[in-house]
């Protein structure tokens, strides 16, 4: 899996290198960063040119912050996941990341095997939030949704009943693994209804799903 590293500090960077490619001999073989850069812009330019399964960017990068960044891969179409690193944990900043089409946020300080475990979901095409954070800036986040996007009517009834049901795991944070396991399919046959699902209802991602989810009342906070 490569990785795409971005902090506008060198000692960071290496840290996080050290941590993720596993100098210790622990699972590192997994993981290889393909690069690295220092703002936010040459992030962007690195994401062209690498293509990596997963960006790891500090929010707080120089010329382009972390949303920027995200926003921007978005724009250009770049199948390149953003995980978003912060040292602050705001809900604005939350909101921010999640709008611009960052598909992870995780605390810096978050211990290294959660790190990991966050780059892994998120280049399978999973959403990675963490749930104390999520759970608290959620409502937050659907009641800005649902007023920046009155009027905008979706249309459930497009999908499937298994591609319902398969919205609500997502929306409930559940792994494609973790979604297969409870309703007895495999991996790649949630995979494809995840695709369908996200094809059907126009969304570009699983983090869009799971603010849809809540914003239609399909799934409610502490549901």
């Amino acid at each position: 899996m490569r990785l795409l590293l971005a902090d506008s500090s060198a000692l960071h960077r290496a840290g996080l290198r050290t941590v993720l490619t596993g100098s210790d001999g622990e699972g590192g073989a997994e993981l290889v960063v393909a690069g690295e850069a220092a703002d936010g812009a040459e992030a962007v330019e690195l994401a062209r040119r690498l293509l990596p399964d997963v960006l790891v960017a500090d929010v707080a990068l120089p010329r382009m912050d972390g949303a920027a960044v995200a926003r921007a891969i978005v724009a250009a179409r770049l199948p390149v996941p953003v995980l978003a690193l912060t040292a602050h944990d705001g809900d604005e900043e939350l909101m921010e990341l999640l709008g611009a089409g960052a598909t992870g946020y995780l605390c810096k300080d978050a211990p290294p095997e959660e790190l990991s475990t966050a780059i892994r979901a998120v280049a399978a095409g999973g959403a990675v939030i963490t749930p104390q954070v999520l759970a608290r800036a959620l409502p937050r986040f659907v009641a800005a949704a649902s007023t920046t996007g009155a009027g905008k009517v979706v249309d459930l009834r497009s999908l499937t009943g298994r591609e319902r049901e398969v919205l609500m795991h997502v929306a409930r944070g559940h792994t494609n693994a973790e979604i297969a396991e409870v309703l007895r399919v495999s991996e790649t046959t949630v995979k494809t209804h995840v695709g369908h699902m996200l094809a059907k209802l126009r969304l570009r991602d699983r983090t869009q799903a799971v603010v849809l989810a809540y914003e239609t009342g399909l799934v409610k906070p502490g549901g």
